[in-house]
């Protein structure tokens, strides 16, 4: 007879394996159905008024949402009712890198990618500020190498915010080749009108508080993509010390960049925090995603949690890394996507 402690970690594992794997056929089926009924709405729609209506319905859903995250969501979501892949690229400094894809065979791989902007579609959108259409060769090669040829038309729409391209929509036809720039066009020019509302609600509640000079904005206040960094910064292996990790770095101790030793101390802390959150994302993917949906991520992984937070403590703790908790930023940062509420309310550092 097998020893019960052994048995019972077998057990546990192949049930981890099947969830895995449960979760990715689920999105796998998803996407695919997806895809699939795209083209019947778009039939269903010719005559007008069915068109209208579920591009109607697609619009609420972006002015559903209360923050920029949930709104450039429910853009990117409802794209494959229109186009068979999308994602979305934030502009920068003269750079566009991945914020988000839907429909690709590897979404998150998306978010690693740096889009080329000085030639083809990217390059046109920018310098015309206006949707631009044409076949793969129009586009980076790097991107049609990585993520496949479209089968037919592409397109590359701007986003403005401030007169300004923020970011960039690109949209294919995927397998099906179906797209629909026009529908498209609209759904992106009403999530730049409606990011504009919500920057300037809460513009308004800020000039509102008392003692306004605690609270002046930055320069970026009213930008969605001021915090954007790639999960992997295409210029620079590693981020900087102490680089501004959006809501997460409200959650460190220190700052002002370490030098030295002290910056490949905390360079190392950081590295090691990422793996741990990574771990726990790898191993417990349903776990995740009902996670985010519920907002109590916190309660299903607390376990995970904190075991892993006790090996971190016990390599970084007591180190000069030690005060910035990188753990916790990085918990924050990527089990939680940058919104600490999807951890719940039983949350603390």
């Amino acid at each position: 007879m097998p020893d019960a402690r052994i048995e019972e970690i077998v057990r546990n594992a192949v049930a981890q394996a099947v969830e895995r794997q449960l979760a990715s056929l689920r999105e796998t089926v998803v996407q695919d159905v997806l895809r699939e009924i795209a083209p019947a709405l778009k039939e269903q729609g010719s005559s007008g008024g069915s068109s209208a209506a579920t591009l109607q319905k697609a619009i609420s859903a972006i002015q559903a949402g209360t923050t920029q995250k949930e709104i450039l969501r429910a853009l990117l979501d409802n794209t494959v009712l229109y186009s068979g892949r999308a994602a979305l690229f934030v502009v920068k400094n003269g750079s566009a890198t991945g914020w988000q894809g839907v429909a690709f065979d590897n979404n998150d791989a998306i978010k690693d990618f740096a889009l080329e902007l000085g030639s083809g579609l990217p390059s046109r959108a920018v310098q015309s500020r206006a949707s631009q259409t044409g076949a793969s060769s129009d586009m980076d090669p790097r991107f049609t190498a990585q993520f496949g040829a479209a089968k037919g038309e592409m397109a590359v729409l701007p986003l403005l915010l401030k007169d300004k391209v923020s970011a960039l929509v690109y949209a294919d036809g995927g397998d099906a080749g179906a797209l629909d720039i026009s529908a498209l066009d609209v759904l992106v020019r009403a999530t730049s009108a409606w990011l504009e509302v919500i920057a300037q609600r809460k513009q308004a509640q800020k000039d509102g508080t008392p003692e306004p000079e605690m609270h002046a904005p930055a320069p970026a206040a009213n930008d969605p993509f001021a915090a954007h960094v790639p999960i992997h910064s295409k210029a620079h292996e590693e981020p900087a010390p102490m680089a501004a990790m959006s809501a997460a770095a409200g959650w460190g101790g220190a700052t002002s960049a370490p030098s030295g030793e002290d910056a490949e101390i905390h360079k190392k802390a950081q590295r090691f925090a990422r793996l741990l959150i990574d771990e726990i994302k790898l191993y417990n993917h349903a776990k995740v995603s009902e996670g985010r949906k519920h907002q109590d991520l916190y309660d299903r992984l607390k376990e995970d949690i904190e075991k892993s937070r006790s090996t971190y403590q016990k390599r970084y703790g007591n180190t000069a890394a030690g005060g910035a908790d990188y753990f916790s930023q990085e918990l924050i940062r990527s089990l939680a996507e940058d919104d600490v509420s999807l951890l719940g309310n039983n949350f603390r550092r």
